[in-house]
């Protein structure tokens, strides 16, 4: 399975340690940046071309910066893309679980690395529950998607 994975300066260190977990696991990864620390650049440079690739291969983006959240809406404007912004393990399986989510956010200042691991193996491990509910909810949110 591959996996996009991008950050802003803010998000650089964590993630890179979750680079070396997610290779030590034997994924494939696509790293979109950020390549370096640069304190003056733009998280949707990097947050868009990690979710546009998850818009059009399908499988998991995670996407990291400060808070995280502004990660979650530039993810959130690419066809097919749900994100989801996650600071606890409740909170991955149910995005999973419930809205088939594929693109984890998380803010760096919000989790503390070894949480952000786990955070990151439960989202790609936990799948999507297939209850009849949960489709009929995801097919709603495409309609919005493609009339919007």
């Amino acid at each position: 399975m591959k996996i996009a994975i991008a950050s802003d300066h803010a998000g650089f260190e964590l993630k890179n340690n979750l680079l070396s977990l997610l290779r030590n696991e034997g994924y494939e990864l696509i790293d979109f940046g950020a390549e370096s620390f640069n304190p003056d650049d733009d998280y949707p440079d990097f947050i868009g071309k990690a979710s546009e690739y998850v818009s059009e291969n399908g499988g998991f983006g995670i996407v990291i910066g400060k808070s995280g959240a502004g990660e979650a809406i530039v993810a959130n404007k690419y066809k097919g893309v749900r994100a989801v912004l996650c600071v606890n393990e409740e909170n991955v399986k149910l995005s999973r679980e419930h809205n088939d989510a594929n693109v984890l956010s998380i803010g760096s200042i919000l989790t503390d690395p070894e949480e952000a691991k786990k955070l990151v193996l439960l989202f790609i491990n936990t799948p999507f529950s297939q209850e009849e509910r949960h489709k009929r909810r995801i097919e709603k949110i495409k309609k919005i998607e493609e009339n919007s």
